[in-house]
């Protein structure tokens, strides 16, 4: 904490000695802008045949109407400046959320790319891979076949023997073959139609 001081000044064309912890080159400050205020009212015709009491009134007026105006507009710039504050935080979020957006869209062009790359690539093989396919089905050209003559057909004529006939004895023999042959038959149905109805008969017991 600085040192108290004590600083003679002039106000009105008399010596004042103010004290307080401000530097000397403040006080003379203050001490100016009174000065500067009485000249104003001594410079005024209808201020001049005022009083000294009314005077020093008006002159106390004056400095406080300075005071609070210049309160107000301090009091707007920190309104205006607290604004301007919380505009540029607004803004420095839009640009952080910007940029994260910005690197996300350039990580995903990055990998659309790469895809894209890929897709040609494995584009490019089956294409190759088809081509080579069809052309392995493709029929290969035959050599062509050297031209034979002929050779001319040779027609021989058969003669056919004439048919023997049959002996008695032959036609007697197949007669009785096929007696023969009827009579198993009827002997094996015989006894498939016995074997089915002895079936039937156990199945009823």
């Amino acid at each position: 904490m600085s040192s108290k001081s004590n600083t003679e000044v002039l106000i009105g064309g008399k010596v004042y000695t103010l004290s307080g912890y401000e530097g000397e080159e403040y006080l003379q400050k203050v001490a100016a802008y009174i000065n500067s205020k009485i000249n104003e009212f001594n410079e005024m015709e209808s201020v001049r045949r005022f009083p000294v009491d009314m005077k020093s009134t008006l002159l106390q007026l004056n400095i406080a109407d300075d005071y609070f105006k210049a309160k107000e507009r301090v009091e707007k710039l920190e309104r205006d400046l607290e604004q301007k504050e919380k505009e540029i935080y607004d803004l420095k979020h839009e640009l952080i959320s910007c940029q994260i957006q910005l690197e996300a869209c350039e990580k995903a062009q990055h990998e659309l790319e790469s895809k894209n790359k890929e897709l040609l690539l494995n584009k490019a093989k089956l294409e190759t891979a088809l081509e080579d396919e069809l052309l392995g089905k493709l029929p290969k050209e035959k050599e062509p076949v050297p031209f034979k003559e002929k050779e001319p057909v040779k027609i021989e004529l058969v003669k056919k023997e004439p048919l023997k006939e049959k002996t008695a004895e032959e036609i007697e023999e197949e007669e009785f073959l096929r007696e023969l042959a009827a009579l198993e038959a009827e002997e094996k149905a015989a006894q498939e139609k016995e074997a089915r109805e002895k079936g039937k008969s156990r199945g009823k017991r």
